[in-house]
């Protein structure tokens, strides 16, 4: 299932447990997608969905459990460059986070 990101073509909004209902209703494993970032982990652990899918979140992050691991910023996506024909811009040239040993 695909929570809801926009009211109206073009309007963001906070849409947090809107597919509730159809968790309740649906008897089987429930994977849910969506715009939200950090907060899916309480969405497992709170019973609102069993899996959780992080396509753009990841492709921009290829580092994505590091960074959720030390509250890391994260990369945004640029949407231009998701399905083009480029073979190094787009899916590959998103920068891992670089960390420093102290």
């Amino acid at each position: 299932m695909v929570e809801p990101r926009m009211k109206t073509v073009g309007e963001k909004f906070e849409c947090i447990n809107k597919l509730l209902p159809m968790r309740k209703a649906f008897k089987s494993a429930f994977i849910s997608f969506g715009e939200c970032e950090r907060r899916w982990y309480r969405s497992v652990a709170e019973n609102h969905t069993d899996l959780v899918v992080y396509g753009r979140l990841f492709l921009a992050n290829p580092d994505l459990p590091r960074r959720f691991e030390l509250n890391a910023p994260l990369n945004m996506c640029n949407s231009e460059t998701i399905a083009i024909p480029d073979p190094v811009v787009g899916y590959s040239d998103y920068p891992f986070l670089e960390e420093t040993n102290a």
